[in-house]
């Protein structure tokens, strides 16, 4: 407690002048200062070029990771005004780069249509680098200055003459506030490729020149979103062959739809606003929605697919097995939600509803063999729903879903508030028995897993239900699953997967991940999954040990010790090797223990991965085993 309150005065607030604030609290500005920041700031950089794309100004940007960490992007846009702003007395180029919302998107006639989700541009990237280079061709001449740390280390000059126009950013991450200044190849390209979908024309060239022979990815789609459904789609079975598309304009903005339905139990829906990826949905997503179940059963109603006595096919049925992408493109977008992803624009609703009725309907109407094959899926997914929800009062029954009867191998916590406890999933009764004995009983609970659980990508739900292990997830979890899940329910608002560091366990571990993003996909939107990290070393000194969970971890322990030293280094494989005392102090104990949490900043990228890994076709597998093979260091010992 505080003894002397009065010494809290005038002198001890204190005013952030410009960009300091973006250094003092970085994560305000950018989400993190690990990898998922140091990426933001490529994404701040591009999306300016990508404005003046959209302004109908720029065909073309390079993104090119240097051998020296630096990130260097140049658009062939109208390159940003060089001229003096009266207001700051500083060129047009130094205000955006120094000052915070400053820029031609905010109700000037610089840009109708701009994306950028925070609007922090590129003064938020200058701020955060350790030094910034900027290089414009406008008015017949190449402007170029430099910055550190957010500060000009000289005046903006003219360093030759051009006949083009553009704008190249060339900076370096600042060491002192990233934990890492190592860009990954996979969310850059993943980042790009979906810009170039939804820039239709729009060409995207990625370069990586840290390896000796230099990485090079072009990215550019003549057709835009039908071409995304197509690579979405790519390793799928469809079920009609013509991709529907349609775009619409009016007062409201524009859209664009593209959809195509393919064999398998999952929806893929991707709704974007101005080039962001709307996680949380929002009014234009809804309004695609309402569309497709209204006019999907007026047509089955009209052609007697559907008859009289028959209920209605519910949007999750007509849905499964969907993949769609819907891109909407408005002057002042409103974007709410838990992390500003969700479209607030009600004018969106109504107006993408009604695009989508008229040209589903037509489609529908010119397409019949296509439209049965799409009802009699959408109809298959209703059998198979209601099969499903019997097995789940048929359990409910006998008592296996209801609260009250956990599953019986399941080890509670005492402690009743879903905030304050986790849950391990544990891979296996020997481990899951060493758990037990570790745990604090308090808060953590513990639920063993025998074996690999059902592959819900290559299974439809009512197969998930009937399996004993994913039933026992469900019980344990207390939200329910599919249509039926809630999250207010959640009995846990920590749940960690703890699996083996072998083959095995990493299998184990994207099954369960798998049914995570296909039927509790809101878990992990609401960051309630982890993923444990036990030790992969353990160094023994005589009684004294030490833990290293990484080859990096591993070599500074090593390190350490004398020439003359006598140690044992034991290489983890299972969690049965550790007795429940040491499987506390590494990896169970909150004060010692590190846990990943699990997003889905990369909607795309995420589809791609449960789809390549743990689908039907093999052929991606083997192309990801033999793209990151060189990367793997133990497989398995």
């Amino acid at each position: 407690m505080a003894t002397n309150p009065s010494s809290y005065s005038g002198k001890d607030i204190q005013v952030l002048e410009g960009l300091e604030a973006v250094r003092k609290r970085p994560s305000m500005y950018i989400g993190s200062t690990g990898p998922k920041g140091l990426h933001h700031l490529v994404y701040e950089v591009v999306d300016n070029s990508v404005d003046e794309a959209l302004a109908g100004y720029c065909t073309a940007i390079d993104i090119v990771i240097r051998a020296d960490g630096a990130i260097s992007v140049t658009d062939n846009g109208r390159g940003i005004p060089v001229d003096n702003v009266p207001k700051y007395r500083k060129t047009a180029v130094e205000v955006v780069l120094t000052i915070l919302h400053a820029g031609g998107k905010f109700g000037g006639d610089g840009y109708k249509v701009s994306g950028g989700l925070h609007g922090v541009g590129v003064s938020v990237v200058n701020a955060l680098s350790q030094t910034l280079e900027i290089e414009v061709k406008r008015d017949g001449k190449i402007w170029q200055q430099s910055y550190e740390r957010g500060k000009p280390t000289s005046t903006l000059k003219a360093a030759g003459t051009t006949k083009t126009t553009g704008t190249k950013v060339t900076f370096w991450a600042d060491p002192e506030i990233f934990e890492t200044t190592t860009y990954m190849w996979d969310t850059l390209a993943s980042r790009m490729r979906e810009t170039a979908f939804l820039n239709k024309n729009l060409k995207i060239v990625l370069t990586d020149e840290r390896e000796l022979e230099p990485r090079r990815e072009e990215f550019r789609y003549a057709g835009g979103i039908l071409d995304f459904v197509k690579y979405l789609n790519d390793k799928k079975e469809s079920v009609h062959a013509k991709i529907v598309y349609l775009e619409q304009e009016g007062p409201e903005g524009s859209v664009e739809v593209a959809m195509q339905w393919n064999t398998s139990y999952s929806e893929a829906v991707l709704a974007f606003a101005n080039n962001i990826n709307t996680h949380e949905g929002g009014t234009h997503l809804e309004g695609f929605k309402n569309a497709l179940t209204r006019t999907v059963n007026d047509y089955a109603r009209r052609q007697g697919i559907l008859k009289e006595k028959d209920d209605n096919l519910t949007g999750e049925d007509i849905r499964e097995g969907l993949t769609a992408v819907i891109s909407v493109k408005l002057r002042e977008p409103q974007f709410e939600g838990q992390t500003k992803t969700k479209l607030g624009n009600t004018e969106m609703r109504s107006f993408v509803q009604t695009a989508v009725t008229q040209s589903l309907a037509e489609y529908l109407e010119e397409h019949p063999k296509p439209a049965r094959a799409i009802i009699t899926k959408a109809t298959q997914a209703s059998k198979a729903r209601a099969a499903a929800r019997k097995a789940r009062e048929l359990t409910r029954r006998k008592g296996l879903l209801e609260s009250s009867t956990l599953p019986g191998k399941l080890a509670d916590c005492s402690i009743k508030e879903a905030a304050l406890t986790e849950i391990y999933l544990v891979e296996g009764d020997s481990a899951g028995g060493s758990a037990k004995q570790a745990r604090d009983r308090s808060f953590q609970a513990i639920l063993p897993l025998r074996g690999k659980i059902l592959n819900v990508e290559k299974a439809g739900i009512n197969r998930a239900l009937g399996s004993e292990e994913i039933q026992a997830m469900i019980t344990a979890l207390g939200t329910s699953v599919a249509e039926e899940f809630d999250l207010s329910h959640a009995r846990y608002h920590r749940v960690i997967i703890m699996t083996d560091a072998d083959v095995d366990g990493s299998h184990i571990r994207c099954l369960i991940l798998t049914f995570f993003y296909r039927y509790m996909r809101e878990m992990i939107e609401a960051g309630y999954i982890y993923i444990a990290q036990p030790p992969l070393y353990k160094i023994s000194v005589g009684k004294k040990h030490e833990y290293a969970y990484n080859d990096k971890q591993l070599q500074q322990a090593l390190g350490k010790l004398s020439e003359t030293q006598k140690f044992s280094l034991q290489r983890y494989k299972g969690l049965g090797e550790m007795n429940p005392e040491q499987l506390w102090e590494t990896t169970m104990d909150p004060e010692r223990r590190t846990l990943l949490q699990v997003t889905l900043d990369d909607a795309l990228g995420a589809e791609e991965a449960f789809v390549d890994l743990m689908g039907d076709q093999v052929e991606p597998r083997r192309e990801f085993i033999q793209r990151h093979a060189k990367s793997v260091r133990f497989l398995d010992i």
